[in-house]
């Protein structure tokens, strides 16, 4: 129900968004920009995954062409008593990975090239587990209609900027609208819906983090692997990092980007998720030794 309550909330924000673009141009435009809205909360709602995976090129691969990532994922996927997702690989050599889908019966997970070159399979695995606890808590819904929409609000931002800049789609004076208007709120907009992305994204990674270490019973390798993931995105930019889709990743893609893209990272800090990863392993340990000493 909590996760039911965001969706509509998120779609209803977002929808306001696009209908303020039209808004700003002029009022003949309110009524086309609100069932480009309504067509594209149907369109998020159930298409998102796709169009996140389309937007990143990603492609599904089968048990015989990835035997050991299908694997892992078959078995945490058990553990977390969820179906086994789909498993796509996504040709872009910056190390990363996300997981999509409306629900565990549609659900995918996704690593690009790179994090599979990187890490070891320790590693990796706490990776994957990272992103099926995204499944496993529900959350991926709201997160991939979030970037769906605001790869669309981005897009036709820049269409109705385009226009401006061109004398393109300008109203009457009579009707009020404002070229001007609508150029700078098509500026915004973007930010807007970046914004919005971040303020759903942060607390989701730290759950992430605790469920995805309970399944793979190794809290050090997925802290190992956010370390030496974060790095790896500084030194590999990727020419698909998106900030609509960022919010998706385990780490952002955009880490290595200009220090302005940065302030608007929709992840909390590596460091914060790695000494929260190390606590809970180090809890562990003492709970062993504990259990070890009363028997």
């Amino acid at each position: 129900m909590k996760n039911q309550i965001k969706t509509i909330l998120l779609l209803g924000i977002m929808s306001a968004i696009l209908v303020s673009i039209g808004g700003a141009l002029g009022p003949g435009y309110v009524v086309l920009f609100g069932v480009l809205a309504l067509a594209m909360n149907l369109g998020a709602y159930f298409m998102s995954d796709r169009i996140v995976l389309a937007v990143h090129r990603a492609a599904e691969v089968t048990p015989d062409e990835a035997p050991g990532l299908h694997r892992m994922v078959e078995e945490l996927s058990r553990r977390a008593e969820i179906p086994k997702p789909r498993v796509y690989i996504i040709p872009d050599a910056q190390p990363n990975a996300f997981a999509t889908g409306r629900n565990p019966e549609h659900g995918v997970v996704a690593v690009t090239e790179g994090i599979m070159q990187l890490l070891s399979e320790r590693e990796l695995r706490g990776v994957l587990a990272h992103e099926i606890a995204h499944i496993k808590n529900g959350d991926i819904l709201v997160s991939t209609i979030a970037a769906a929409f605001a790869s669309g609000i981005t897009w036709i931002a820049h269409a109705v900027s385009f226009a401006g800049l061109f004398g393109g789609g300008q109203a009457d004076d009579e009707e009020g609208g404002s070229p001007l208007g609508g150029l700078a709120l098509a500026i915004v907009a973007p930010i807007a819906a970046t914004l919005v992305q971040l303020g759903i994204s942060r607390s989701r990674e730290y759950l992430a983090d605790e469920v995805g270490a309970k399944l793979c019973g190794d809290p050090e390798a997925l802290a190992s692997a956010l370390s030496r993931l974060e790095r790896g995105v500084e030194l590999v930019p990727s020419e698909a990092a998106r900030p609509a889709t960022a919010s998706l990743f385990i780490v952002s893609p955009l880490a290595g980007a200009g220090s302005v893209l940065k302030w608007f990272s929709t992840h909390p800090s590596t460091e914060e998720r790695v000494s929260r990863l190390m606590a809970m392993a180090a809890g562990d340990r003492t709970e062993r030794g504990w259990s070890g000493a009363v028997a």
